[in-house]
């Protein structure tokens, strides 16, 4: 046995206990007839203690030898420290060590093993196994344990049944770019990892397992950010017999007992929205609510002046920034230079101040007046002290540019608070998106997903008006949850596949195993996926997913402790009858 305890077990109680403990070395302060050392393991801290008189001379000098990070057993007697330190739950009491055993040596670390570390991002990433030996990322492994263990227990006792699917597939059309593996043993073909086990759990339910889920890596190959990596986890959901209203009441279920089993929040209300509605007063189809700021259109109370700039414009849109007068010029000059960033593209920015005293003053009050101006503020609910942000442009490209800056105005005055929780639905999404560079409709979510009952018929004549039978889970800000009441008959599958633009062979070659299932008495069913990941990260009160994640990814999606992605020796190659054409 390497030990009795661990490094944070032992309290004032165990004093006069002789243990064994083992661990990493924390730090050592060697005072020459006495030397203190931190032992560390996933636990917590206990510091050693040598002491020349009671301590032999063999066992002093190997003490003298130890540096950070060494492995080493300790045996010893606990007593109670002289000088206690209240900022650890074992500061009462350090072992006064008899026997000592490096267990293995360590080089210098390139950077400090402790709470606020030297190293820097790419530094931590390649050297990751010591990373996760510092406390916030341990504890963030720990706290995901906490929330996968928590998702389990839940579906469990709502009487789903976790059933694992492949992951080598084929590769089917679902958004993004697949990642291909060669086969060794058909030769010429390849399997594709799965971006989602979407056919795979409609035929669990076609298989009458009536409710499944699994907690899976998916896979796509598409650009990455903080929040994004190649290969992530979903919580993988699908009932059968249910209709939407079914779904959102279990789901919501699952999100209430995770905030409150892993954050102590209760969280009652789950409003619904709808995505024109969404993307109407926020600009995005994942909009925070923790805070207000709701856009207000000004068409009507902005254009048919003299100001060209909003004549011409297909939207002018605007939000109130709550306190936001008491801005300087120069601070409104830098949100003006933060809109016309490359990142959010606007041209310029309109602002309006409202005074205390009821009147108002705009960058262009050559061509507005008070009554104008006044208009402007009920139509985006300013009060007094408040100021009015206006942008104007193409729709689309408007709404992302305030929806961007609204963010950024939240986090400057303090309003996105990691401890409070805003839960939203998002309803009724578009069935297909125009694509202008294939010219043609995509499934905005999948090929499988149902339009809303009774619309079906508008898919000959007005396909870009259906609506998706579909719903997001939103938190904070951040789309947690997704998902639809799914096709379930072959005649509905065939015409959906048809307005994707797939042939009748197109759409043998690529579903054929699915269109036969449907043949064979597919039930009713919808289900959702939760990103992992993200959820994971927000109710650890954090922006970014990497820390939340063993062995992540940076943004090239590499690997830069393995060194992967890498190549292939021609051996290899050859054996998978590849040859590779790269182009300089």
């Amino acid at each position: 046995m390497y030990r009795t305890h661990s490094c944070g077990e032992l309290r004032a109680a165990h004093s006069n206990t002789e243990v064994t403990l083992a661990g990493w070395v924390q730090g050592v302060r060697d005072k020459g007839f006495m030397i203190y050392i931190d032992l560390r393991d996933r636990y917590g801290i206990t510091q050693l203690y040598f002491d020349e008189e009671r301590t032999s001379k063999d066992i002093m000098e190997k003490a003298q030898k130890l540096g950070r990070e060494f492995v080493v057993q300790a045996k010893g007697t606990v007593v109670e420290r002289a000088s206690k330190n209240p900022n650890i739950p074992t500061g009462d009491i350090e072992v006064l060590v008899s026997e000592l055993n490096i267990l293995n040596t360590s080089l210098v670390p390139p950077f400090t093993i402790e709470d606020n570390t030297d190293g820097g991002d790419d530094l931590r990433m390649k050297y990751r196994y010591l990373d996760i030996r510092r406390n916030p990322v341990k504890e963030s492994l720990i706290f995901r344990h906490k929330v996968a263990q928590a998702v389990r227990n839940y579906l469990s006792g709502e009487g789903f049944i976790e059933v694992e699917t492949p992951y080598l597939i084929k590769s089917t059309p679902e958004g993004a770019r697949d990642f291909v593996v060669p086969s060794r043993m058909n030769e010429g073909q390849f399997y594709a990892l799965p971006q989602s086990p979407q056919t795979f759990k409609q035929l669990l339910m076609v298989g009458g397992m009536d409710k499944y889920f699994q907690i899976v890596k998916c896979f796509r190959d598409e650009d990455l950010r903080a929040d994004r990596q190649p290969e992530f986890t979903q919580i993988d959901c699908e009932m059968a017999f249910v209709e939407q209203e079914d779904i959102l009441n279990t789901f919501e279920g699952l999100t209430r007992h995770l905030i409150k089993e892993i954050n102590g929040v209760e969280v009652e209300k789950f409003p619904r929205m709808l995505y024109d509605d969404a993307m109407r007063l926020y600009g995005n189809d994942k909009p925070d609510i923790r805070f207000g700021m709701e856009f207000g259109e000004l068409n009507e109370v902005a254009q048919h002046k003299d100001f060209n700039v909003f004549n011409s414009a297909e939207l002018v849109v605007g939000i109130a920034v709550p306190g936001g007068n008491s801005y300087t010029r120069k601070e409104i000059d830098k949100l003006i230079d933060w809109v016309k960033r490359p990142q959010i593209g606007a041209l310029g920015m309109v602002y309006c101040r409202c005074n205390e005293d009821g009147t108002y003053k705009s960058s262009v009050d050559k061509f507005y007046d008070q009554d104008d101006l006044a208009k402007w503020a009920e139509v985006t609910g300013a009060n007094k002290g408040d100021l009015i942000c206006v942008l104007s442009g193409e729709t689309n490209k408007v709404r992302a540019q305030l929806s961007a800056l609204r963010m950024e105005l939240a986090e400057r005055l303090g309003l996105r608070k990691a401890d409070e929780f805003a839960p939203l639905w998002v309803m009724d999404f578009p069935l297909l998106e125009w694509d202008e560079e294939t010219e043609r409709y995509h499934a905005m979510h999948h090929p499988f997903t149902s339009p809303k009952p009774g619309q079906l018929e508008l898919l000959d004549t007005k396909p870009g008006e259906v609506k998706a039978n579909a719903y997001d889970l939103v938190l904070n800000g951040n789309e947690i949850g997704g998902g639809s009441i799914r096709i379930h008959d072959k005649p509905t599958q065939a015409i959906m596949l048809k307005h994707l633009g797939f042939s009748e062979e197109e759409a043998r070659a690529q579903f054929g195993f699915l269109i036969d299932a449907f043949e064979y008495g597919a039930p009713p069913h919808g289900g959702i996926a939760f990103g992992l990941d993200r959820l994971v990260a927000i109710l650890g009160g954090q922006e970014t997913i990497r820390d939340f994640i063993a062995f992540p990814k940076n943004n090239s999606g590499r690997d830069v402790m393995i060194d992967a992605p890498a190549p292939i020796d021609e051996d290899q190659l050859d054996e998978l009858n590849l040859k590779l054409n790269l182009k300089s």
